[in-house]
């Protein structure tokens, strides 16, 4: 057993995180053509996120097992509820309505199957502000980028589609550090040893 260092929890979880969404966030950049419909998009990333998730942060829980299974209904749980508010208010207010209640469904559900929902809120403001950052600096990376492919790809000596998908995988990145974090946060408040 090893006592638990919330930092490095939150270091690992940030770019173990940011890792396996560059791999997701690449089916959109290099992949999104053959895809048709945001549905089918989603759920080929989410698969992605599920698959390869417990690679790189079953540490994090304490073991593969136990990392899937609190992760994988923890993550779909919120998708489903982020895709909802997404499509079902569209916009802005959309994206923080997923953000704050795919949150709060993502550790509530986690920190259930890890034993130990009673720190709950901690873990959902913590998390939700992380993860908001890191989605909505990749979101203002990305359209910033598409704003101004040109301006980009000059200096950069890439043409306009390679702009459009480093801009993807730029927000994959930022959203991975920022969720990551907020994993690593979740799981490191999730008990005092692994």
């Amino acid at each position: 057993m090893r006592k638990r260092n919330l930092l490095w929890d939150i270091l690992g979880g940030a770019l173990g995180f940011a890792a396996v969404s560059l791999l997701a966030f690449s089916v959109w950049a290099f992949g999104g053509k053959w895809i048709r419909g945001e549905l089918a998009l989603y759920s080929a990333v989410a698969g992605v996120f599920v698959a390869v998730s417990g690679l790189f942060l079953g540490p994090l829980a304490g073991g593969l097992v136990r990392f899937y299974r609190s992760f994988v209904p923890a993550f779909l749980a919120y998708a489903v509820v982020w895709c909802a508010a997404w499509w079902g208010l569209g916009g802005r207010l959309g994206e923080w309505v997923g953000a704050v209640v795919g949150g709060v469904a993502f550790t509530v559900v986690c920190l259930m199957i890890l034993g130990n929902p009673r720190v709950w809120f901690t873990a959902a403001v913590a998390f939700i502000a992380l993860h908001a950052a890191g989605y909505f600096a990749g979101d203002w990376a990305y359209f910033y980028a598409k704003a101004n492919p040109v301006a980009l790809a000059e200096p950069l000596n890439l043409t306009k589609p390679q702009v459009f998908a480093a801009a993807r995988l730029a927000w994959g990145l930022l959203y991975g550090l920022g969720f990551g974090a907020g994993l690593g946060y979740v799981y490191g408040i999730s008990g005092e040893k692994v």
